[in-house]
C-alpha cells in the first residue's frame, strides 16, 4: 500500500476517534449541564450560598411616670452562636471552646452539629451573653459566627405584671400587652442571603444575594401610671394581708377618658421568672379575667336607673320592714332595724335590699313585670355595657353575662337580686367603667390601657380615642348619684377621707358560687367609689376573697380605698375645696 493511503487511513482513523471523544465529552456535558443541571445548582448553593434571618427587635414597653414615659419592658441583647462546619479547621478547639465558654447554653448534641461538615450553618448555641461571645472571640477559631438577638427583661419585677405579661422560650407573647399585641411588638424579620466563594467571602456578582432589613416592632406606651400602680400593688398587698384573704384585685380608672391609671391582682409573679410559677391563677388579671357578683355596689346602678328614668329620687320614701316578697321569694336585709317610712338615700347609706327591691317595682307598674326588667336591662346592659366585652387591650377578657328578660331564668326573681349585685356575673373593669359614666356626667368612656407608641425619634404618638357614649344618663341624675355615694361615703366613713375633697363610694359583700350553688361561710369583699375636687378625678374598685373566709366590704375593702384614694389626691396634688 502507497505511504500516502496509509497516511490518509491514519488521519481518518484518528479523526474518528476524535469525534467519539468528542461525543462523549458532548454527551457528558449535556448530561451535567442539562439533566443533572438541578442536581449541581443545589450542590452549588449548598456549598455557596449563605442564608440568615436578621431577627426584629421586639418592640419596648413603656408606662406613663407622672406625665413621663419610662420603660417598663425592654430588650437586653444576646447572641446565637453558630458555625459553619465547611469552614471549620480545628472542630476539636470549637467544640472545647463552646463547653468550656457558653456552658449550659449550648443547645443539644451541639459536637454533632460541629462535624457536619456537608453543612453550611448550624446553631450551637443560644442566649450567649455579650461577655461569652467575647472570650470565644479571642480565641480566633475560624467558622464561628454570632447573631445578635434581644431577649426580653422586666426591670420593674413583678409591677403591672398580670397587664404586662410574658414573652416565653419561643419568643411568643403569653397574656396581658406581650400577648394581645403579640405580632405588633414583635415586627418583622429580615433576610440576608449571600453568595460566597469557598473562603466565606461574600461575591458582589449574582441575583441571588438578597438583604431585607428586619422591621422592628412596635413600641408601646400604657396608660398606666407607673406611681399609681406601684401605690396600688402596695396598698393592695397590705389589706390582703390584713384580712387574711387568698386573693385580691384593684383597677384605678380615668373617669373622664377611660384610662385604666392602675390594675393588678394578687397572687403575682414576676415575668421574668415565669417558668417557676406553680399558681396559675398569677397570670390572671381579676379585674378583666374573672367575672363575679360584685353585690351592693349595684345598688348605686339600681339608684341611677330609676333616677334617670324618674321613677325615684334621693329623697323619695317608702316603708321598709326588713324584708320584701318577690313572688315565692323573701328578700331580707343584712342590715335590720332602719325600719318605717326612709328615703332612698337612707336605703342606699344603709345598703338596704328592699329599697333597691323598691326602686325595680316603681319601674313597672308596682311590680317587677316585662317593663320593669327590660328597663333594667336597657341601663344595665345597653348604657352602662355590664355583662358584655369591653374591648380593653389585654388577652383573656371575659365578658361576664346579665340575664335578658326575654329568657326563661330573666324572671322577676332574678332581677329582684340584680338590684343588689347578685343573679349577675361581672368583671371589675366592666362596673369600674360603667361608675365613671356614672359619676362623670353621663358619658361612657370605654376602658383602655394604650396611651399610645413611640416612634423612631422617642417621641409619644397618642392613640386616636376610643367612641365615647354620651347620655347615658343625665347630666342631672349623675350629679345626684355624686351627691348619694358621697353622703353614703360619709355616713359612716367621713373620717377616713383627706378633709375638703369629694369622696363617695359604696360597699359590697357577696357570696361565692361553688359548683353551681352559693357557699356558706365564705363572701367577697368590694368597694367601688371614686374621688376628686371640681370633679371626679378618678374611679376605684377593689376585691378581696378567700377559701373558707367570710371577708366584708366595709372591713376589708374599703380600707384599701381609702389608702388609694388619699395617696391619690397627693399624688395629682388636687387642691381641696372649701
Amino acid at each position: 500500500m502507497p505511504n500516502d493511503v496509509k497516511v490518509n487511513h491514519r488521519i481518518k482513523f484518528l479523526a474518528i476517534i476524535c469525534l467519539a471523544v468528542m461525543a462523549v465529552f458532548v454527551m457528558r456535558l449535556f448530561y451535567l449541564q442539562i439533566v443533572e443541571h438541578d442536581k449541581y445548582i443545589a450542590l452549588a448553593n449548598k456549598e455557596q450560598l449563605k442564608r440568615l434571618s436578621i431577627p426584629a427587635k421586639r418592640g419596648e414597653i413603656y408606662m406613663m411616670d407622672d406625665g413621663r414615659l419610662t420603660k417598663v419592658v425592654l430588650n437586653q441583647t444576646v447572641y446565637t452562636m453558630f458555625v459553619d462546619p465547611a469552614i471549620v479547621d480545628e472542630p476539636e478547639k470549637v467544640k472545647d471552646a463552646i463547653r468550656e465558654v457558653v456552658g449550659g447554653n449550648a443547645v443539644d448534641g451541639f459536637s454533632k452539629l460541629v462535624d457536619k461538615k456537608e453543612t453550611r450553618y448550624q446553631v450551637v448555641a443560644k442566649t450567649v451573653t455579650r461577655t461569652q461571645a467575647q472570650l470565644i472571640k479571642k480565641r480566633q477559631l475560624k467558622g464561628i459566627g454570632f447573631q445578635a438577638e434581644s431577649r426580653r427583661v422586666y426591670p420593674e419585677k413583678k409591677l403591672a405584671a398580670q397587664t404586662l405579661g410574658f414573652v416565653n422560650f419561643e419568643g411568643n407573647g403569653q397574656y396581658g400587652i406581650e400577648g394581645m399585641f403579640d405580632k405588633e411588638l414583635k415586627g418583622k424579620n429580615g433576610l440576608l442571603q449571600s453568595v460566597t466563594d469557598v473562603s466565606n467571602v461574600p461575591l458582589t456578582i449574582g441575583n441571588k444575594n438578597i438583604d431585607l432589613p428586619a422591621q422592628d416592632g412596635r413600641n408601646i406606651v400604657l396608660t398606666l401610671d407607673r406611681n399609681i400602680q406601684a401605690y396600688s400593688e402596695q396598698a393592695l398587698a397590705r389589706g390582703v394581708k390584713r384580712s387574711g384573704a387568698d386573693s385580691g384585685s384593684v383597677i384605678v380608672m380615668d373617669p373622664n377618658t377611660g384610662k385604666v391609671l392602675a390594675m393588678s391582682s394578687l397572687p403575682t409573679y414576676d415575668p421574668s421568672k415565669y417558668n417557676v410559677v406553680t399558681n396559675a391563677q398569677a397570670f390572671n388579671l381579676g379585674a378583666v379575667n374573672n367575672p363575679y357578683e360584685p353585690g351592693s355596689v349595684m345598688k348605686t346602678f339600681t339608684m341611677a336607673t330609676g333616677i334617670d328614668t324618674g321613677a325615684v329620687k334621693p329623697s323619695s320614701t317608702y316603708v321598709n320592714t326588713d324584708y320584701i316578697k318577690v313572688e315565692d321569694r323573701t328578700i331580707t336585709n343584712a342590715s335590720k332595724g332602719e325600719t318605717g317610712t326612709i328615703t332612698f338615700q337612707h336605703a342606699l347609706n344603709w345598703s338596704l335590699n328592699t329599697g333597691m327591691v323598691t326602686v325595680a317595682e316603681r319601674l313597672g307598674n308596682g311590680t317587677i313585670d316585662s317593663k320593669a326588667r327590660s328597663t333594667m336591662y336597657r341601663y344595665l346592659h345597653d348604657k352602662f355595657k355590664l355583662g358584655e366585652l369591653t374591648g380593653i387591650e389585654v388577652s383573656g377578657e371575659a365578658a361576664g353575662r346579665i340575664i335578658a328578660p326575654d329568657e326563661a331564668d330573666g324572671n322577676a326573681v332574678r332581677y329582684s337580686n340584680m338590684t343588689f349585685g347578685q343573679g349577675m356575673d361581672l368583671t371589675m373593669v366592666q362596673v369600674a367603667a360603667g361608675f365613671g359614666a356614672m359619676v362623670n356626667g353621663g358619658t361612657y368612656y370605654s376602658p383602655t390601657v394604650i396611651e399610645g407608641a413611640v416612634d423612631k425619634d422617642g417621641q409619644l404618638v397618642k392613640a386616636a380615642p376610643k367612641p365615647a357614649q354620651p347620655n347615658v344618663i343625665s347630666p342631672s341624675t349623675s350629679s345626684q348619684m355624686r351627691d348619694m355615694v358621697i353622703k353614703a361615703r360619709r355616713a359612716f366613713y367621713a373620717s377616713s377621707d383627706l378633709p375638703g375633697y369629694r369622696v363617695g363610694g359604696k360597699t359590697g359583700t357577696s357570696q361565692t358560687i361553688v359548683n353551681g350553688s352559693y357557699e356558706n361561710g365564705q363572701t367577697i369583699a368590694t368597694y367601688l367609689g371614686f374621688g376628686g375636687d371640681t370633679k371626679p378625678r378618678y374611679v376605684i374598685m377593689v376585691e378581696v376573697s378567700g377559701k373558707g373566709k367570710n371577708l366584708a366590704g366595709n372591713i376589708d375593702a374599703m380600707p384599701i380605698f381609702t389608702d388609694i384614694s388619699n395617696w391619690t389626691i397627693d399624688y395629682l396634688k388636687l387642691q381641696p375645696q372649701r
